[in-house]
């Protein structure tokens, strides 16, 4: 869910392609750095959870 607060960057498939170069990757204001960071450090711990729980389903 906390993907879907994020402002779009524009761009499209252009972007994949060099076409939006300039374009930062961070966001510009206070809530949107904040929004990225608390983005960055829950997909973090999913992934710390999802590789704590193959590790105990295999060897528990």
């Amino acid at each position: 869910m906390l993907v879907l607060l994020h402002r779009g960057k524009g761009g499209g498939l252009s972007s994949l392609f060099g076409g939006g170069v300039q374009s930062s990757l961070s966001g510009s204001t206070v809530v949107e750095k904040n929004l990225d960071r608390l983005t960055v450090f829950t997909g973090l711990i999913w992934l710390i959870a999802i590789i704590g729980i193959g590790l105990e389903i295999k060897f528990g």
